[in-house]
């Protein structure tokens, strides 16, 4: 029987029935596994990081009983318990019933692609650029379903309106959050030091968008129809969000990610046989292959050559360092070497763009897209958008703007 088919049986058994009936229990882990390795056989970057994984660890064998103690746990507990909310939410068929609203108020693809980019910016400036993609991601995939739209294009961009929007406060990601405890400024400062480079973004992203989505008519498909709401699924989900959040704010991830965890394979197993475990094995290795280049001798005497006392220097670093191993262990290196939080904030939130390693986020949207040509399609976008931010941000901190 098919997912649709299961949620329509389950709906007539009533919300809480649902959640615990036996077609619930169905998923094996022989299938899981099969599913995951299915994917994991069709990933390229996931085969491009083992790769390096094997070539660091021939030049670097004494570090592989290190390996473990690279990867940022904490992050990942909270990675794995927002993708099992996310796959509750989705389950629930919320998302799907918020994607029929969404069709029936915009008249066409451009209204849609700026309602879709517009939220996810908003979104990440409170919830972090992950939280807010695996609320919109989800949501476009739905909306895409419904009517003759092409899901990719919209999560690319997407996936840059969360590096535009989360740059403006200290906890729309956690570089920012890392910068603003190491600087111990008021929240208004930060926000207001970086208003001007996230307001020019958004202007020009939005923009963008309205010249690349056309205006023409969404086509609804005749057979769509919403699904049945799971009431006592999306009770669940909900009401484990912000508990949730609360806990990983409080650096209580894992016991938080377990207790999600739990609730779901007691009240609906299916929501864990959904999720996308590859994707926490390649962030898995992508931790371990990022810290290894990070600790090799070349790579620390370049950083002390760079001369990175001087804030131009500092700013270019900052993008460049991002382009290799991501803008949070940048903005957490740099920080050993310049107390100028102020042009760091600028360089690393920059440096999200341009290559899919700029930042967490990016890797989040396209695997979440589901599609290998969305690779490409973000870096024809995003590397002109780090060429665009990166005159833009030196224009600001230097020009316009300086001290």
């Amino acid at each position: 029987m098919s997912a649709w088919g299961r949620c329509r049986s389950d709906a007539r058994l009533g919300p809480f029935h649902a959640l615990l009936s036996r077609e619930s229990l169905r998923p094996s882990m022989i299938d899981t596994l099969r599913r995951v390795g299915r994917g994991l056989r069709e990933d390229r970057f996931f085969q491009v990081l083992l790769l390096g994984l094997l070539v660091l660890s021939a030049v670097a064998p004494s570090r592989i009983p290190t390996y473990a103690a690279l990867v940022d746990w904490p992050t990942m507990a909270a990675l794995t318990g927002l993708l099992a909310l996310t796959q509750g939410l989705e389950l629930s068929g919320a998302l799907n019933r918020l994607g029929h609203a969404l069709v029936a108020a915009m008249a066409t693809e451009r209204a849609a692609a700026l309602v879709l980019v517009s939220a996810a910016a908003l979104l990440s400036t409170v919830l972090t650029n992950d939280v807010a993609l695996f609320v919109v991601v989800p949501l476009t995939l739905g909306v895409c379903r419904l009517a003759r739209l092409q899901a990719t294009p919209l999560i690319v961009f997407e996936a840059l309106a969360v590096n535009v929007g989360s740059a403006l406060t200290p906890i729309g990601n956690p570089q920012n959050l890392f910068l603003w405890q190491l600087a111990k400024v008021p929240f208004g400062v930060f926000v207001w030091h970086l208003l001007p480079l996230v307001m020019a973004l958004m202007a020009l992203l939005l923009l963008l968008t309205a010249l690349v989505f056309p205006g023409r008519p969404i086509q609804v498909h005749d057979e769509a129809a919403p699904l049945p709401l799971h009431r006592g699924l999306l009770a669940v989900s909900l009401g484990l969000y912000l508990p949730f959040l609360a806990a990983t704010d409080l650096h209580h991830a894992g016991w938080a990610a377990a207790a999600v965890l739990a609730v779901f394979m007691v009240v609906r197993p299916a929501v864990l046989a959904r999720l996308d475990w590859g994707l926490l094995l390649v962030f898995v290795l992508m931790f371990i292959d990022l810290r290894l280049l990070a600790g090799l001798d070349a790579v620390r005497h370049a950083m002390l050559a760079l001369q990175l006392e001087r804030p131009a220097h500092l700013f270019f670093a900052a993008i460049g360092a991002s382009q290799l191993v991501s803008n949070v262990p940048a903005a957490i290196a740099l920080a050993e070497y310049t107390g100028d939080w102020r042009v760091l904030a600028y360089g690393v939130n920059i440096g999200g763009f341009g290559l899919m390693v700029g930042s967490l986020a990016n890797l989040i949207a396209l695997r979440l897209s589901g599609d290998r040509r969305a690779w490409l399609l973000f870096h024809v976008y995003a590397i002109p958008a780090l060429c665009v931010a990166a005159a833009l941000g030196y224009g600001l901190l230097f020009v316009a703007l300086p001290g």
